[in-house]
């Protein structure tokens, strides 16, 4: 939401995004994605009751910036040593695609 409103970033990195709360996807908190106009990258799990990997595309068209999703194994939590590597080379692929 501070990059939206004009805090300057070279991108976001959202893990696990909030898009709504479980079981409400009524109440979404994406009133800011058309304000976001720099590289974000969405790493979220497939089984994720926040929102799941279709309403977050449906919704991060919005952002006018570049956007790349990473969808892994899993629900909202991305603590395990597996699960903390996928989320740090995805990371760190991402970041490198920004050089």
């Amino acid at each position: 939401m501070a990059v939206a409103e004009g805090l300057p970033a070279a991108g976001l990195v959202l893990l696990s995004y909030p898009l709504h709360p479980p079981g409400k996807p009524e109440k979404l908190r994406v009133e800011h994605f058309g304000r976001i106009e720099v590289p974000t990258l969405f790493v979220s799990g497939d089984k994720d009751p926040f929102g799941t990997p279709d309403e977050l595309a449906a919704h991060v068209a919005a952002i006018p910036g570049a956007v790349t999703s990473v969808t892994l194994s899993g629900a909202h939590d991305m603590r395990g040593v597996a699960r903390e590597r996928a989320v740090a080379e995805a990371v760190a692929s991402w970041v490198a695609t920004l050089r």
